[in-house]
């Protein structure tokens, strides 16, 4: 019999212990048939039917899909299979031992409460057909058909038990091979935001800094000349040359710009954040006059945003939290307030997947900006980054 559906209580057989099953009930059935025979019992005939009758009923069952598909199909079966085996035990005492295969079928296909009173009513015909072909009752006559069932019973049972426990330890498998994909998925997306963000920092750093610079002391170089010097043309030409330099350094840094900045400002992408928080209600606002910010202090306050959300979500237990973004004369500030439980600073873990406070200051530390929290049990956390903003090139 293969494997029952999802819908059926049953545990599914491997092919050994069906074979083993079949060859057990076949083998008794033949012994009985064969004892029959060489006792030359007076109604061996009726003895060598009846054990052809339940075999011909136990193979039907067997091969018919229906058994197998169905619960209703399946007791039907059994039931047609134990009026044969009791005709079995009429003529035959041998039918006694067919009673032990009967209780496997039954656990097997029947619901737990439905196939122990089943074992219970077999054992119990299995004690009465044996009674009636005795003369002087004996002990093992009630213990062993009471005996083989409680043993099938407990087989079952554990048998099930072990099934159980091996699906249980396959589907943790499963998940735990799904989440190393995911996880590697995600690692691998990290990796390449965070040499995107490299890149266009070293660019902005580097490049476009030094260009800028040229382009100062090319324009100063050429207030000093005087108009008519033969040297002017070629400083203008390197200044403009510079400049063009300088623009398409700066549209390296904007396409190198994370997802969540390429369609709009940092605030845009901010509100787009605490607008899809799960659990607490995030409020964003603005305060100051907006300005355009390099993309490398775009990416460090949009990650630390996250990063901040994200604690709030996992360990605040907060209802509310709100982020407030200030535009100041020299510099930009960061708040991140919530509600929740809280914690004592000092205490706080070193990292934390990479949303930890220590990953958050380098962000803000290695664009000379000052991190700071403010927290206390009970009384909800306060983070706050500022960073300076660099002086623009004119």
């Amino acid at each position: 019999m293969s494997a029952p559906p999802r819908t059926r209580p049953l545990t599914p057989v491997s092919r050994v212990l069906r074979l083993c099953l079949h060859a057990l009930l076949l083998g008794l059935l033949a012994l009985a048939a064969g004892r029959a025979v060489t006792d030359s019992a007076p109604g061996a005939g009726w003895v060598i039917g009846a054990c052809a009758l339940v075999a011909c009923v136990y193979a039907a069952g067997v091969r018919a899909p229906v058994v197998r598909r169905s619960p209703r199909g399946g007791a039907l079966w059994l039931a047609a299979l134990g009026l044969a085996w009791a005709g079995l035990l009429v003529v035959s005492p041998e039918g006694l031992w067919i009673a032990f295969p009967l209780y496997f079928l039954e656990l097997h296909l029947l619901r737990l409460r439905w196939g122990v009173a089943a074992v219970a009513v077999t054992a119990c015909a299995a004690i009465g057909g044996f009674l009636a072909h005795s003369d002087a009752p004996t002990p093992g006559a009630f213990l062993g058909p009471l005996l083989g069932g409680a043993v099938a019973v407990a087989t079952v049972l554990g048998y099930q038990a072990l099934y159980r426990e091996s699906e249980r330890r396959r589907e943790l498998i499963e998940e735990l091979i799904a989440t190393r994909a995911e996880l590697a998925v995600a690692e691998r997306g990290a990796g390449i935001l965070a040499e995107r963000e490299r890149l266009a920092r070293e660019i902005h750093d580097t490049l476009a800094q030094g260009l800028s610079s040229i382009q100062l002391l090319l324009r100063a170089a050429e207030r000093t000349l005087p108009e008519d010097a033969p040297a002017a043309e070629h400083i203008a030409r390197a200044r403009e040359a510079a400049q063009e330099n300088l623009a398409e350094a700066r549209r390296f840094v904007r396409a190198l710009t994370p997802p969540d900045l390429e369609h709009g400002s940092l605030a845009g992408a901010l509100e787009r954040l605490c607008s899809g928080v799960p659990g607490p209600r995030v409020r964003f606002s603005v305060s100051g006059a907006p300005r355009v910010l390099p993309t490398p202090y775009e990416v460090a306050l949009l990650r630390i945003a996250q990063s901040a959300l994200a604690n709030v979500v996992r360990h605040a237990g907060a209802g509310r939290a709100e982020i407030t973004l200030t535009f100041m004369e020299a510099s930009v500030t960061l708040d991140v307030v919530d509600d929740g439980r809280g914690f004592e600073p000092s205490s706080a873990p070193s990292g934390d997947g990479g949303f930890g406070l220590p990953a958050m200051r380098a962000r803000a530390e290695t664009l000379g900006g000052l991190f700071t929290v403010e927290s206390d049990p009970g009384q909800g956390t306060a983070v706050a980054v500022t960073l300076p903003l660099p002086v623009e090139a004119p």
